[in-house]
């Protein structure tokens, strides 16, 4: 009456039987029809991408998804399995850009929007065979004749239609919310896309001075991972839990987390004056670094808190961005600060700014550099001498650096030459250089003579 039970232990073999068994009597059907009548369980695949091909990853996530439309089949649910097929994204475009030897937005602009699309729809499929011998094969139950596809208009018709809903019952509204950004591609990034190309990097940090308000030498201190957003800064943010040292260092009276002190002094000798609450600096106002923002007459250039805001590095002080960061959007938008965005979508740096068309990862140390100009005695000579023959060079003067070797930090913290050298740029190029000029006269006389070559 019943087949002898193999002792061969060749459980691949007595797989692919059992999976050939199910398609021959037609079972994941049955197991729908037989249960018409009882309560539904839907179940909609979060489609794949048919262009790339299945790897062990994905087996492990169609074995976990297929475990509950069958558990609730046992449970005595009609389940319906839904197949689906992801045929939008980044890396569909990627794809095609490879293989039609383009680069970019721009190329793919130029090469004609129809046509790339037409080629995408072709590249979604590409690997479909292989990802049904697949679902097939570890016995993943699904709908696949009658998927539902991401590029079909009715999939996209019903997709503005649940949005309609939404927007109708007062649910949709609208803000702005920060998320990973590809310059190259001039598109937002899923957490999935950024993880395919995601690396460690090694990047410039920095200390930054942040002047309070109606005082003479004070300063507030912050720490940044990203000197490129500084020219959008608009708040500073401290935990209002946490204490802050009021200190003494170097000729500076200087605030930050009491904890942190220690880490960034190191073992020079400071003279303790006040400890704060967070809360209590809350509100203090301070000087901008720059002044290219547009305020969008909101105001600015104050302490605010937040607990997101940990002693773990820094200063326990977070300059804040709301173009920039998770955080800093929602700090932005919790306190109404100004949406300062001086970066255009091409991942360069604005117009308004002395790094016009830079990309801003380079921009990096220039910012730093020219924020060091900005008070350190020496290069304050360059401003009165740009002033006075700037005008009749309008179109072709952009902005001069000084490197100083009268700081030790100054390599360390922005690593340039330690020459104290001037230096004329025009278009981003070095155009003339001097060492020492000394005198405001001398650097006027040498910019003249520069710009008239």
């Amino acid at each position: 009456m019943f087949d002898k039970v193999s002792t061969d232990l060749n459980f691949v073999e007595r797989e692919k039987d059992v999976a050939q068994l199910w398609k021959d009597r037609d079972v994941f059907k049955r197991s729908i029809d037989q249960r018409e009548g009882c309560d539904v369980f839907t179940f909609y695949d979060g489609p794949p991408t048919a262009n790339g091909k299945p790897h062990i990853g994905h087996i492990l996530t169609r074995v976990m998804k297929d475990m509950i439309p069958r558990y609730r089949t046992m449970k005595g649910y009609k389940v319906l399995r839904k197949a689906g097929w992801d045929t939008h994204g980044l890396p569909v475009e990627l794809e095609v850009e490879k293989k039609l030897g383009l680069d970019g937005k721009k190329q793919i602009e130029s090469y004609g929007i129809e046509p790339f699309i037409k080629q995408c729809k072709e590249s979604v499929w590409k690997y479909l065979h292989e990802w049904e011998k697949m679902s097939d094969r570890i016995g993943y139950w699904a709908d696949m004749e009658n998927p539902y596809i991401t590029y079909d208009n009715k999939y996209i018709e019903s997709e503005w239609w649940a949005l309609k809903q939404i927007h109708e019952k007062g649910l949709l509204y609208k803000g702005y919310k920060v998320v990973p950004y590809c310059p190259r591609c001039g598109t937002a990034l899923s957490s999935h896309e950024v993880a395919q190309g995601y690396k460690d990097v090694e990047d410039t940090t920095a200390y930054v001075r942040f002047k309070i308000k109606g005082t003479d030498n004070k300063y507030f201190m912050a720490w940044t991972t990203t000197p490129w957003t500084l020219p959008s800064n608009v708040a500073l943010c401290v935990n209002s839990k946490e204490d802050y040292l009021e200190f003494k260092w170097d000729g500076r009276v200087c605030i930050m987390a009491k904890e942190l002190v220690k880490a960034v002094v190191g073992d020079d000798e400071i003279e303790e004056i006040k400890t704060w609450k967070g809360e209590e600096l809350v509100g203090t106002e301070y000087e901008p670094l720059f002044d290219y923002a547009d305020l969008q007459g909101k105001k600015a250039f104050y302490v605010v808190a937040d607990s997101y805001v940990t002693l773990t590095e820094g200063t326990g002080i977070v300059h804040i961005a709301p173009a920039f960061g998770e955080d800093d959007a929602r700090i932005g938008h919790t306190n109404d600060l100004p949406f300062v965005q001086l970066v255009g979508t091409d991942g360069r740096m604005d117009a308004c700014t002395p790094w016009a068309g830079m990309f801003v990862k380079d921009a990096d140390k220039p910012v730093l550099v020219d924020f060091w100009a900005q008070w350190c005695p020496y290069c304050r000579r360059i401003a009165p001498a740009f002033d006075k023959v700037g005008e009749q060079y309008a179109d072709t003067l952009i902005t001069g650096k000084i490197n100083y070797d009268e700081e030790p930090q100054l390599i360390e913290r922005f690593g340039i030459d330690t020459i104290p050298t001037l230096m004329l740029f025009k278009s981003g190029e070095v155009i003339g250089s001097v060492v020492a000029p000394g005198s405001k006269a001398a650097i006027e006389t040498f910019i003249r003579e520069t710009l008239a070559q």
